[in-house]
């Protein structure tokens, strides 16, 4: 038997957990910050996934010491990213699970630090899939006051369920997305990068090598065999 409590509803992470938008995102720091002669490199990956664009942009030019804003860098980056998002593929196994508990009525959100025009162009080839979520909560959703580590965005999240926080678990791949479910009193999966050190994740509930390994029914939810 496990120790995990009942979940009646599910929140979802978007980048590295949903989509494969890290890759977008680690191939345009990496070309911005050489254009300095700097390297980026997977320790400084993990220090800024998972929070918002701005407060990234921060940490790398003060990690790296780049002679330009964060304002600036964050201009650069969005110049390429953009075009690129709208390539970005699912997840393994993301689609499958949403699909199983969509058909089974659970409850299922999206709670994202990206801004909302991002958003759409990371999606903008997923729009049916997208549509099984009850909610999406963005990142420049004028009731956050503060992005991941905080749990805000989470607990913006479970009010649009009406739900309480303590029935929601939450998928993330980050660091600061798992401190911000922790905050918020949810139950966390983590499925970390593979350039993530997994030992940092200790405080999660659970952790998995991909999101085709998850259970449902070990958190009391519709097995796969139900539907």
């Amino acid at each position: 038997m496990n120790d995990f409590p009942k979940i009646t509803h599910i929140i979802y992470d978007l980048d590295g957990l949903l989509l494969d938008t890290e890759s977008i995102h680690a191939q345009v720091n990496q070309e911005v910050t050489s254009r300095y002669g700097k390297t980026f490199d997977k320790h400084i990956k993990c220090k800024i996934t998972g929070r918002k664009s701005i407060d990234s942009a921060r940490k790398i030019v003060e990690l790296l010491e780049l002679p330009i804003t964060p304002e600036n860098y964050l201009q650069q980056r969005n110049l390429l990213t953009y075009k690129r998002f709208p390539q970005a593929k699912p997840m393994p196994g993301a689609i499958s699970l949403t699909q199983h508990l969509s058909q089974n009525k659970i409850p299922q959100a999206v709670a994202t630090s990206s801004y909302r025009e991002p958003f759409n162009l990371k999606t903008k080839n997923h729009q049916e899939w997208f549509q099984l979520f009850d909610y999406i909560v963005v990142g420049d959703d004028p009731n956050i006051q503060h992005g991941k580590p905080a749990p805000d965005i989470f607990l913006i999240a479970a009010q649009k369920l009406e739900v309480s926080p303590e029935k929601c678990l939450v998928f993330e791949d980050s660091l600061a997305g798992m401190e911000a479910a922790l905050a918020a009193r949810m139950s966390v999966v983590v499925v970390p990068d593979p350039d993530m050190d997994k030992n940092l994740f200790h405080s999660a509930h659970q952790i998995l090598n991909s999101l085709t390994e998850f259970q449902p029914h070990l958190w009391q939810l519709p097995s796969f065999l139900s539907t």
